[in-house]
Formats: structure tokens, C-alpha cells, sequence
């Protein structure tokens, strides 16, 4: 029980971290649709991983490619499915669904490093990645919201790309020092975390000083 509530948790204490710090919060059916598109990611890219990644004799030396199969399609699922909705109307909403769609996919993913017959251990596996993988999809994806929010409500096109490229580049490189150096990896993912934190903020103040904006002005 324990192991199964490491396996979920550390993605829902982040997704209500998000959702909430939103002044606006989205309605919870979009939140929780934005969930489950980033679980149904999670099947092609366990077809594109498999022949990319675990067909090789070493797939370790590899693993730097998920970076290029799972960032373009969590960018696909906010491109395609969330982008024209009604209440996507603020830049921070771009962060909330890029963040849920990110850590619906680290979940399922998540079942399948601890649950699976190989996953000896998986209370390790478990702890390690609550800790490691769920922060690091969780930055990708606030990574993402973050320039594709930018991109949406000023239609500048380097924003759209810069959406796209930052989280495969981050998912890479950590994926890669994953292999070959674990304090490299330690290293990235405090800078990635600290990164988030600032962009996430960015959009919060601009919320504050909306609000404050439109308030009636006392005469």
C-alpha cells in the first residue's frame, strides 16, 4: 500500500500545487482530461521507446532519446486537444495543463517501472523516482506551459518552438547524465526545479497585478 500510494501521490500533491496557485483555477474536468491525455500518451510512446530505446543490446545508452518521443507528444496533446478550449484564456492555464498533462503521463509511467515483473525492489524504485523523475516531468511540463502560454496570447512563433525544444532538450540531458553521471543529474534537476519556480512566479505576480488592474477605483 505504501509503494502504490508513492507510486500516485507525489503527482497529485504537484498537480494540486499547480491547479491551486492559479488565481483562476480551471474547471476540473479539463484538469482531469488533461490527466488522462497524458496517460494516453504514454502508449505510443512506449511503441516509439521500445524500438528507439529497449531494442538496443544497452538501452541505457540510449535513454537520452525518450526526451525526443515524450516531449513532442505531451506537446501535441496541449497543441491538438487544449489549446482552442473556451477556458484556456490566461497564460498561466498553459502552465496548469502542461504540468497535468506531464505528470498524468510520469504516472502510468510510474506503474510500470515499479509494477512490472522486472521491477525488483519497486519500494526503491518508488522513492527514487518520487523524488527524481516526477520533479523532472513536472519542470518539462511547466517548462512547456510556460513558453506555450507565452506563444498563445502574443503569437510570437519563437515561443511556440521554444515550447517545444526546452522540455526535449532538460528530459535529455537528464536522461543522459541518468547514465553517466547520477551528481550531474542531482545537479540539472535543482537547477530545473529552480528555473520553474521562477518562471512560475513570473505568471503569478502578472495575475496579481491583473487582478489589481481591474478593481474598481475608488473616487
Amino acid at each position: 500500500m505504501f509503494t502504490l500510494a508513492l507510486t500516485i501521490v507525489p503527482s497529485l500533491i504537484i498537480i494540486c500545487v499547480i491547479v491551486y496557485s492559479d488565481r483562476f483555477v480551471e474547471p476540473i474536468n479539463t484538469v482531469m482530461y488533461s490527466f488522462f491525455l497524458g496517460v494516453m500518451i504514454c502508449f505510443p510512446a512506449g511503441i516509439l521507446n521500445t524500438w528507439l530505446i529497449w531494442g538496443h543490446e544497452n538501452p541505457d545508452n540510449f535513454a537520452f532519446l525518450a526526451g525526443f518521443t515524450e516531449e513532442p507528444l505531451k506537446f501535441l496533446a496541449i497543441y491538438l486537444f487544449l489549446r482552442k478550449k473556451t477556458e484556456f484564456n490566461e497564460p498561466m492555464d498553459a502552465i496548469v495543463y502542461g504540468t497535468v498533462i506531464s505528470l498524468g503521463f510520469a504516472t502510468l509511467e510510474n506503474f510500470e517501472y515499479v509494477y512490472l515483473p522486472f521491477a525488483e525492489g519497486s519500494l526503491d524504485i518508488a522513492i527514487l523516482r518520487a523524488f527524481t523523475a516526477i520533479p523532472m516531468h513536472a519542470s518539462c511540463g511547466i517548462v512547456m506551459g510556460y513558453f506555450f502560454g507565452k506563444y498563445l496570447f502574443s503569437g510570437t512563433k519563437s515561443y511556440l518552438a521554444m515550447s517545444l525544444l526546452l522540455p526535449v532538450f532538460f528530459h535529455s540531458l537528464y536522461n543522459f547524465l541518468c547514465t553517466y553521471s547520477t551528481i550531474g543529474m542531482f545537479v540539472l534537476l535543482f537547477l530545473l526545479i529552480r528555473y520553474c519556480y521562477f518562471l512560475h512566479r513570473s505568471f503569478v505576480r502578472a495575475q496579481q497585478l491583473k487582478v489589481v488592474e481591474e478593481e474598481p477605483k475608488s473616487i
